[in-house]
């Protein structure tokens, strides 16, 4: 989908599946973990041998990052996603340098906001694949999405 999307236009059971793939590379793993996630098993190879891991993995937090990319790539919410929460995060796999992660969403609830009745929320599924297609993070999103007509500028 390339046209941008108002609340009015998701539908419980929409699905959406990411249009690109993306590589972890293990420069990425240890440059996220030097700056946000400073583990053994996040920083060093050898290091992670020893871990519960036994090697290097990607933090959990770089993992939801690059699905958070993907759901904004994937999903064109009109004057952007404004996230309202998380429900849950679960990582299931670790994810290890050279994986090829790819996203799954599913709408599971709708409804307008009560404290801003111009935008609607919009819960999300999205479970995240490897390229062995073993789930690696499920996850339950909830974000805002303007009603159509209701915001300063909108077209009605």
């Amino acid at each position: 989908m390339t046209d941008e999307l108002y609340f009015e236009d998701f539908k419980i059971g929409h699905k959406f599946a990411s249009m690109s793939s993306t590589k972890v590379s293990a420069q990425e793993i240890t440059e996220f973990a030097e700056k946000y996630d400073p583990q053994p098993f996040h920083l060093d190879e050898a290091a992670g041998k020893s871990t519960f891991f036994k090697g290097l993995a990607a933090s959990g937090w770089l993992t939801a990052a690059i699905v958070m990319r993907m759901r904004v790539e994937n999903i064109k919410v009109h004057g952007g996603m404004i996230g309202a929460g998380v429900e849950e995060i679960r990582w299931t796999e670790p994810v290890r340098p050279g994986d090829t992660l790819r996203t799954e969403s599913e709408v599971i609830a709708l409804r307008v906001s009560r404290n801003r009745p111009e935008y609607g929320l919009v819960t999300i599924f999205t479970n995240t694949f490897n390229q062995r297609d073993e789930v690696v993070m499920k996850s339950t999103v909830k974000f805002l999405a303007p009603k159509r007509g209701t915001v300063a500028g909108e077209p009605a």
